[in-house]
């Protein structure tokens, strides 16, 4: 009787054992797949290096990005910037490097003001001194928080040009460096509290005319000033010479095109802003991430018609 008792109840488990077994084996079954899902997700995020020339030595640093970018940001940004302000410029900075590397198969770039300044470690610490630790690590959590982010327009990077204080507006990209792209024109930026906003620099006459190149520097006669509807100078004659605006602030090493020009016994020239004036105003998005807007906010302001998306 016992045995009869004993092979009922085997017979009653034996279905939920093999539901059971059959459960717990597909469960199994697909750990590794997930696992190897997974992997295969990590392989695809592909790292990108950034060579670099170092100005004045004979030297090539090869760099991942996103240290390449912590280290701009550092060159480029005051550290004591509100967040989404660094936030901002490390996607700036990180388009500009990757359309100059999309457009460049044989690319030459170098750690200064002809591409983006880039500082080393040891540079950052010298900038900052006591306070390297507390601007490396908010640096490198705005680089970090906006990893992989590039601006895009039409599906592809855009030329992602900066400046330091504008004068009231930013500047069209044909103006200055020529072509017409729509996500480069002008827009109102509000930054005349920036302490050096107005500069006025002086030069004797001899000084003014031997950076211009000029003679007859008894009679020096400004005319035919011709300024565009930011107020910056796309033109001017001095003494039968005619000169692009963007070259005579070069020659002159003025901050701005934006300027007025006085002749007494020297020359005196008062700029508004700092920066050929194309694309973001740093001090602007500072401005606005002081009134609470986000990066997105900021980017989309100076960068119209712009989606960021991943690289």
């Amino acid at each position: 009787m016992k045995n009869k008792i004993l092979l009922a109840v085997v017979i009653i488990l034996l279905p939920f054992t093999i539901i059971s077994s059959f459960r717990k084996s597909k469960t199994d079954f697909n750990l590794p797949k997930n696992k190897e899902t997974e992997n295969v997700k990590k392989e695809e995020k592909k790292s990108i290096t950034v060579s670099v020339n170092l100005e004045g030595k004979n030297e090539k640093l090869d760099l991942d990005l996103e240290n390449y970018i912590i280290g701009v940001v550092a060159g480029e940004m005051p550290a004591s910037y509100s967040f989404s302000a660094l936030q901002s410029q490390a996607i700036a900075s990180r388009s500009y490097v990757i359309n100059y590397m999309e457009e460049n198969s044989n690319y030459n770039l170098t750690d200064g003001t002809d591409n983006q300044v880039y500082l080393t470690n040891d540079k950052m610490q010298e900038k900052w001194q006591d306070r390297y630790d507390e601007y490396y690590k908010k640096i490198e959590s705005a680089v970090k928080s906006t990893e992989n982010k590039v601006m895009k327009y039409n599906g592809k990077t855009i030329k992602a040009f900066y400046f330091a204080v504008s004068n009231g507006y930013t500047e069209d990209v044909q103006n200055v460096f020529g072509g017409n792209l729509p996500y480069l024109k002008s827009v109102e930026s509000e930054e005349s509290s920036y302490k050096n906003y107005i500069n006025t620099v002086s030069f004797s006459k001899t000084e003014f005319c031997n950076k211009l190149k000029l003679s007859n520097c008894n009679n020096i006669k400004i005319e035919d000033i011709e300024k565009d509807q930011t107020n910056r100078v796309l033109s001017l004659k001095i003494n039968d010479n005619y000169f692009k605006g963007t070259d005579f602030r070069k020659l002159l090493t003025l901050k701005s095109t934006d300027f007025d020009i006085k002749i007494n016994n020297n020359i005196t020239i008062t700029t508004r802003g700092y920066g050929h004036g194309v694309g973001m105003s740093q001090y602007g998005a500072e401005v606005l991430a002081k009134q609470g807007y986000s990066y997105e906010q900021i980017l989309k302001k100076y960068y119209q018609g712009i989606k960021i998306e991943n690289i």
